[in-house]
């Protein structure tokens, strides 16, 4: 018996020694941590100059957009006059209605319409509510869409 507890109480000098160093390196280490600052998420220490601004960009930046919704208007009109009357634009909306139409009656059921369910949709009234959208988007009132009409949100 008394040889086990020597085992159990008597270590061997270099496991102890590194045990020691181990505890003296780790005390050093956290007392040096502790005297140097921790610069987290901070600029250099050292001097820069500025990056410049970015240019602010230019005022004209809807062109593009026009450009596009020119485009569309040359595929909404019809008779070539550069405008869309409510007709050209009632036909073009009126595409999607037509395709969803399965049986080519005229009227969207409920099994026709998305997600299988609602009140049906005549082409009439479907006709009528692009006839609403038409004269939100005719600021003018002139009876017809220009491009700038087109890019701008119904009222």
């Amino acid at each position: 018996m008394v040889a086990t507890d020597r085992i159990a109480t008597h270590k061997p000098a270099p496991k102890r020694a590194g045990f020691v160093l181990l505890l003296a390196l780790a005390c050093i280490g956290s007392a040096s941590a502790q005297s140097i600052p921790l610069r987290l998420n901070r600029a250099p220490a050292t001097a820069t100059t500025p990056a410049p601004e970015p240019a602010p960009a230019p005022v004209e930046t809807n062109l593009g957009a026009v450009d596009a919704s020119t485009d569309y208007v040359a595929r909404m009109d019809a008779d070539r006059d550069s405008r869309v009357s409510l007709a050209e634009y009632q036909d073009w909306l009126s595409y999607a209605f037509t395709r969803m139409d399965a049986n080519r009656d005229g009227v969207l059921s409920a099994d026709e319409l998305p997600g299988g369910r609602g009140k049906p949709v005549t082409l009439a009234d479907h006709r009528q509510t692009v006839a609403e959208r038409f004269a939100r988007q005719d600021r003018n009132r002139d009876g017809y869409l220009d491009a700038q009409e087109l890019l701008a949100p119904p009222q």
